[in-house]
């Protein structure tokens, strides 16, 4: 059984902690946060020794297993120095989104997870659901053909003043563009437009055209300027034999054969099924204690480390293409 513990006791972080408590497969072990406050009434309530310094609980209780769910500016400059330090500790990490709210201080985590050859997965949920495991397997199986076009849509709102410009683009987008290159591969080039809807001091509805590697074309439609409701998802993928169109990321996904007026539909089950957006994070949650109980090496974490500084690269490009105007390149 791995042990585990949880940097960052936030909402999310608790929601983690809550996750591995349910797991057979882990024990929590302790919890971490810088405010006294938070880690004492998280550590109370999960019955598990509390710590405020992430370094201290790693020397102390050596866990196998380290989530990090600390925010920070544009909700992922926190993210950086307790990644750094659990990998040095020795343990796996599962981050959140975004692996960083820049991409030297990705970059800088991924080496290190790769130089230690520890598992490393960020929290890029939003793949982790039957409905869109299934449509990967159609396109693995050839059931769209050669693939042309791609087109993906998340809203969700949020009207609070925030205190960076481009915080929609890093903080949401990590999942979209992941879901993106989950479907269709690596995005070469991007070129995005951008509002401030009234009253905002965000670009806070984004419109990023892309190419991918393969010649897939595609778009992206991001706002934080829609009242949360449901649908908040929509991912359409078509090829030359056919297109899915996934409406949120558990709800329904529907494959459309070319040539033929019958269809095929999963829908998520009334019983059984994912009854709510915290559903995700236990797949995703599970889905790496899976991975890093079976001894899956570090390259076939799914999600992983790699996956989130890629998503984050096509952000940083997307905003550079929004300030100058320009297509520009990704790194």
């Amino acid at each position: 059984m791995l042990r585990v513990c949880v940097i960052g006791m936030g909402p999310i972080g608790n929601l983690h902690a809550d996750i591995y408590q349910a797991d057979q497969l882990v024990e929590l072990v302790g919890v971490c946060d810088r405010l006294p406050e938070r880690a004492r009434a998280a550590g109370e309530r999960l019955n598990v020794p509390w710590f405020t310094e992430a370094e201290n609980m790693l020397g102390t209780i050596g866990p196998d297993v380290c989530s990090v769910a600390t925010g920070g500016y544009e909700y992922g400059s926190d993210h950086y120095l307790p990644t750094i330090q659990a990998l040095n500790a020795g343990c796996h990490v599962l981050c959140e989104k975004p692996i960083s709210n820049e991409v030297a201080p990705a970059q800088e985590m991924v080496a290190l997870a790769k130089e230690k050859d520890l598992c490393f997965g960020i929290d890029l949920n939003h793949r982790c659901t039957p409905a869109a495991r299934l449509a990967k397997q159609w396109v693995d199986q050839g059931r769209l053909g050669h693939l042309l076009f791609m087109n993906m849509a998340m809203w969700i709102g949020k009207f609070q003043e925030l205190e960076s410009p481009y915080y929609h683009l890093k903080a949401l987008h990590p999942h979209t563009i992941d879901v993106m290159r989950y479907f269709c591969g690596e995005i070469e080039q991007v070129h995005c437009f951008a509002l401030q809807a009234p009253g905002r001091n965000i670009w806070s509805t984004a419109s990023i055209n892309m190419q991918f590697s393969n010649g897939v074309v595609g778009h992206l439609t991001g706002s934080y300027d829609i009242e949360r409701g449901h649908p908040m998802e929509r991912c359409e993928v078509a090829g030359t034999k056919g297109r899915f169109v996934l409406d949120d990321m558990w709800r329904e996904v529907t494959l459309y054969p070319a040539g033929n007026l019958e269809k095929t539909v999963y829908t998520n089950p009334v019983f059984g099924g994912y009854g709510g957006f915290d559903d995700t994070f236990r797949d995703r949650i599970h889905r790496f204690i899976l991975q890093v109980s079976n001894g899956d090496s570090p390259d076939q974490i799914d999600g992983s480390g790699l996956d989130g500084l890629k998503a984050q690269q096509v952000i940083a490009a997307a905003i550079e293409s929004l300030d100058t105007g320009k297509v520009i390149t990704v790194n």
